[in-house]
This record gives C-alpha cells, structure tokens and sequence, in this order.
C-alpha cells in the first residue's frame, strides 16, 4: 500500500470504532477540507470559526433530511493525531447510520481511508516517527499488562530514544572522515581511530543488549507457549483445567486419554502464556497413541518453558532423575511439577526436597499450591529487566535492523585494526547509519511502508 502525492492530500474517512450495532460510533475525517466539508452537513454552530479540540452538537442532514443527532469534535492543523484537520463525528451506533453519513461525505469527494492510513499520515507529517508508529498497531492489540506497557513505552519514544542516540555518535564521525577524504592528498586525520574505536565498541554493547532482549519482547508481545508435559496420569489434563478454572480437557482415570494437544491462553501477572495440555509420554503399540507422543516431544522442543508433572503416587526418584536428565538435554527451561501431593510417599517428598529442592508441590485436583506454581512460573520468565524500564525490543523488523546493524559495526572495528582506507570504513559506517534509519524511519521505502501500515486496522 503505498500513496501518490494526490492521494496524500486528500480528505479521508473511516470509521474509528468496531463494525456492530453499538451505543455510539466515531466517524474520523482527515484532511486540509476535513472541516470544510463537515460544515457543509453540520448543523449547529459554524465549525470553522470554532478552536480546536472543541466538541459541538448538532444533526448531520443531507440536504433537508436529518441523518442523525451528533457530536462533532475538532482537532486543527497541526494540532492532531496527524498533523491535519481532524474531525472526529459521534453518531449513534446503528449501522445503516453509519453508512448514511459515510456515503454523504463520499459524495462530496471525500476518499475512504486505507488500512493504517491516519497512522501513516501521523508519520509523514512528522508526528512521530516508524518505530512509535508500529507501536500504535502493538497497543492497540495489546491484551496483557506486560504488551500493553512495551507498546505504551515504544510509543513515547523510548526504544527510538536509544536509536536515535547511536545514530547522532556515529553521524559525527562519518561527517569527519568523510572530511577527510576531501583532504586525501595533505594526509590529515579528522577522526581519532581510537575515539571511533572506542565508539563502535560502546555501541556494539548497546545494540547487544538490544538484540538480548528480543527473546523477552517476544514473550510480552506473543505469550509463552509453555508445554505441559509428563507420564501417562500425571494430572497434566487436571492442571490444566484447574489454572483455566473450566473443563477444557477430558480427565480420566484411564492412561492414554490426551492422544492430540490442547491449547489455551492464561493471564499470569500481567503475562501471557500458552498453555499446551499433551499427551502422556511412554512407550506404547497404540498407533494413535504413538502419533501424540510424537507431537508431545516435538513440542517440548520448540516450548519457551516446559512445567513437567510427577505422579508423586506412582513414581520413584530414579524415574524421576532419568526424567529431569532427559529435561536438561533438551536445552529448554523446565519445571519440575510433583503433583498429587496429597497421595505422596512421605519417603519421596524428603528426597525429592533434598535431590531437587526447586521442585514445586501441588495437588492439582485439589488446586492446592496453584499460586504458588504460578509465582515459579513467572520467575522462569524474567520480567525483572522489563520492570526496571530497560527498552525491550518486540518488533521482528526492528530485531532484523539491529542485527545487521551489528554486523557492519564489526565490520568498522575489522576495517579499523586492519588499517583499510578511509573510503571503506566510510562505508561501513554508512551502512550502520542505514540500517539503524530503517528502525526509525529516517531510511524508508513505499514497500516497507506498505508492508508497515497494511497490517493495521482502517480506522487507524
């Protein structure tokens, strides 16, 4: 999706709040004639010798015929979300009104809006730049407290803060030894290979970081998919149930009866998680049995967290070591779950108290000790660097941009102990600077753009 410089100065429509029959629904117009035309079928006060962020009311008539009753707000150039006129109409919520004042100002020739269209406007015009603006379509979407707050900090400009920062240290020395290549023939030296050296190696932790805690951001922004896994009876279909508080899984006493995953989303303290109830792992002749073992262990590989159930009844410590041995190769945090702690063996729970004293005691069909397994479970997670306000990076696009970004920062430091000429490390910064602009926007085309913006809603 990408607009000729026409289509850009057009006045478009769209309608701000869901499709369905509701109270009320906003009807958002932008544009140089956005007021213009309103007024042409307010009727009410003047609404172009009226101040911006006014609200006003009167009915919305084509020609002699009222549409409906509605409260029209103003916002005037530049003092709107994007930087033109606005107005934003507030009409009841039926949908055949709806269509009416919509098709009226379609006549006048206003153009209805693209997908992401008032947003890409905010960003042309300057109201904020690529990175805030992709967090407009996060927040909008978020559905935990942890999304909510990334996508609330990317869009006060925090991550684009950082960004920005590296791109001013490097702009510098690129001016200079750019300078430098204009002196060629006098061998002078603008910039000290030691302060640039010094720079890209600080800005290489940076980028580090970032690139760090893209794992985190992908948590907050998508959920955990964590694996539930465990033998035959375990009680991983109980503990599912129980943390979901609704009977989501068939329980029974009888072993085998999870042949396929089952999957759903739990808010814990503010994160989402992807619980997948599977089935039970052991060896069996049931070929539809095998099948969901099968799946089983090809999702505790790809699991971002793995909560593993003893049958504290029907279990010894060496089943359970050989267990935890498998757990440890996978490479995957994992949590020891003993269940059933109201059937234990007094023996064992001492054992495992002193063989594994991070194991977790429940009773899942008694939802005993539920709290407890979700305060562990949130300190697999690690949100403690997300809590500190440190800038989490969540954007694929963004992760990709500062992986290369890092690439062509070694390449400086290559370049610089190698003692290349100045016209590649030149180059090399140029492509640092390039990639970082990607982020932000300073480096754009209309397919990424396009890309970008046809993600979010019309109204937006």
């Amino acid at each position: 999706m990408s607009f000729s410089l026409s289509e850009r100065n057009d006045t478009i429509i769209a309608l701000a709040t869901p499709q369905g029959v509701g109270a009320i629904a906003v009807i958002r117009l932008s544009g140089k004639d956005a007021i213009k035309l309103t007024n042409e079928v307010f009727y009410g006060k003047d609404l172009e010798k009226q101040d911006s962020h006014t609200i006003h009311f009167g009915t919305i008539r084509d020609g002699e015929k009222v549409i409906d009753e509605v409260l029209v707000s103003l916002f005037i150039a530049p003092k709107s979300f994007t930087k033109e006129n606005v107005v934003e109409i507030s009409t009841h919520g039926s949908s055949y009104i709806i269509n009416q004042v919509i098709k009226l100002f379609l006549k006048k020739g206003v153009r209805p809006a693209k997908a992401g269209e008032f947003t890409q406007r905010a960003f042309l015009n300057g109201q904020f730049d690529l990175a805030q603006a992709e967090a407009v379509a996060d927040l909008i979407h978020a559905d935990s407290e942890a999304s909510h707050q990334a996508a609330l900090s990317q869009m006060r400009g925090g991550f684009s803060g950082e960004i920005q920062q590296l791109r001013e240290k490097l702009i510098h020395f690129a001016s200079m030894i750019e300078l430098e290549l204009d002196f060629g023939e006098e061998d002078v030296e603008f910039a000290s290979r030691e302060e640039l050296k010094t720079l890209v190696e600080r800005l290489l932790r940076v980028v580090e970081e970032l690139i760090l805690s893209f794992d985190l951001g992908n948590v907050i922004k998508n959920g955990v998919p964590t694996v539930i896994a465990g033998k035959p009876n375990a009680g991983k279909s109980t503990l599912l149930n129980a943390l979901l508080n609704e009977e989501k899984a068939i329980v029974s006493d009888i072993a085998g009866t999870t042949r396929d995953f089952i999957e759903d989303e739990i808010n814990i303290g503010g994160v989402i998680f992807r619980f997948i109830d599977t089935a039970g792992l052991r060896e069996t002749t049931d070929t539809i049995e095998a099948i969901g073992v099968s799946r089983t262990q090809e999702k505790m590989k790809t699991a971002s967290l793995i909560l593993y159930l003893f049958d504290l009844g029907d279990t010894d410590l060496i089943e359970i070591n050989q267990d935890v041995n498998k757990l440890e190769n996978l490479g995957v945090p994992f949590l020891k779950v003993a269940n059933k702690i109201d059937k234990a063996k007094p023996l064992l729970v001492n054992e495992l108290k002193e063989k594994h004293p991070d194991s977790i005691f429940i009773s899942a069909g008694n939802k005993e000790n539920l709290e407890g397994l979700k305060v562990k479970i949130l300190e697999l997670v690690n949100l403690d660097k997300f809590k500190t306000g440190n800038t989490v990076v969540t954007n694929v696009r963004h992760y990709d941009s500062l992986i290369k970004t890092r690439d062509s920062l070694l390449d400086i430091l290559r370049g610089i102990d190698k003692q290349i000429t100045n016209d590649f490390v030149a180059m090399d910064i140029r492509r640092s600077l390039h990639y970082l602009g990607e982020i932000t926007g300073e480096i754009t085309t209309d397919d990424l753009l396009a890309n970008i913006f046809s993600k979010f809603c019309i109204g937006k």
